[in-house]
């Protein structure tokens, strides 16, 4: 079992920034590579970025690469968010996901699932 809480959403301007946490408890935590999704109301939930387990793969929704950084630290069992460059479009509940899976992208690739984290950018 890992429990993923989310921190760090917010309210910001368009061409901002917010850094997204997500802290990861139980087993080991290294062992998963880690996902961000994003939900709007009556929408389904997409895929935003994935780490592998090592740190070394990442990948992006084609609309945040360029903006959007994901990245580890396996010591201190979490994985981030970066966010530049943020546009009203960006606006969601943003999850962080834990996938023992070696496909990635969909949200079933993903095990462990975090409470979500709002993320408001205005015009």
């Amino acid at each position: 079992q890992v429990q993923l809480v989310e921190s760090g959403g917010g309210l910001v301007q368009a061409g901002g920034s917010l850094r997204l946490s997500c802290a990861a408890s139980g087993r080991t935590f290294s062992g998963y590579a880690m996902g961000w999704f994003r939900q709007t109301p009556g929408k389904e939930r997409e895929f935003v970025a994935h780490i592998t387990w090592s740190g070394v793969g990442t990948y992006y929704k084609t609309s945040v690469n360029g903006r959007f950084t994901i990245s580890r630290d396996n010591a201190k069992n979490t994985v981030s968010l970066q966010m530049n460059s943020l546009k009203p479009e960006d606006t969601a509940v943003y999850y962080c996901a834990a996938s023992s899976s070696s496909s990635w992208g969909r949200v079933q690739d993903y095990t462990y699932w975090g409470q979500g984290t709002q993320v408001t950018v205005s015009s």
